[in-house]
């Protein structure tokens, strides 16, 4: 039997690999600056993004990024002036790419954001496309998993899935930004999550202010 080919992406020059999957909730402006922010840390980025994900980034941003992995990747890579292979698009059923094994995934993954379908699909290891599969991994290798979720009122299953993967270390972290800080635009509220996200990721960010300090 002939030996698959595997495909070797250049991860040396790049502090650390982390997967941001975009889903079809609202608040696809989020994903977006998360990716600006992780690039500014020197990350390399696995992004999935499903086909509602692309529908709400269209209608949120009026930003149409294609369904061709390639093509999504460079037009990012462009859109950021990010390094080569900086960002990596995955489609959803590329099943030989890094996220979808324990042996080579990220161990830090972000669902940014969240909708309640993939949350129940994590939730119950349905694994029927490659977001689903990866946060699987994510999970199973003790990795860290983040689930930004972004639905209102919640229901009874919504939370019944929260907690069942909140029992398993999974961080749930709703896309329901502070006011504190007195924010005076969208970017405030938006930097007030993201900022949030970073710092569970242990990396340093100062997008948000903190908490009794200031400015």
């Amino acid at each position: 039997m002939a030996a698959l080919n595997t495909v070797k992406f250049n991860a040396k020059q790049f502090d650390k690999k982390i997967t941001l999957a975009i889903t079809g909730a609202s608040g696809s402006a989020y994903a977006l600056r998360l990716l600006e922010c992780l690039l500014a840390a020197n990350y390399q980025v696995y992004l999935l993004c499903s086909s509602a994900g692309r529908i709400v980034l269209d209608t949120e941003l009026d930003f149409k990024l294609p369904a061709s992995p390639d093509a999504a990747s460079a037009i990012l890579i462009e859109k950021y002036q990010a390094k080569a292979e900086q960002i990596i698009v995955f489609g959803k059923e590329q099943w030989f790419s890094p996220v979808a094994s324990g042996s080579a995934a990220p161990k830090e993954m972000v669902v940014c954001p969240c909708s309640t379908g993939t949350l129940a699909a994590i939730s119950q290891g349905m694994s029927d496309n490659l977001i689903e599969r990866a946060a699987d991994v994510v999970i199973k290798e003790r990795g860290q998993l983040i689930l930004m979720v972004r639905e209102t009122p919640l229901s009874t299953i919504h939370l019944t899935n929260m907690l069942s993967l909140s029992q398993q270390g999974v961080t749930i972290m709703p896309a329901a930004p502070g006011f504190y800080h007195q924010p005076q635009s969208i970017n405030d509220l938006i930097d007030f999550m993201v900022g949030r996200v970073l710092d569970h990721l242990g990396i340093a960010q100062e997008i948000m202010p903190r908490w009794g300090y200031q400015n």
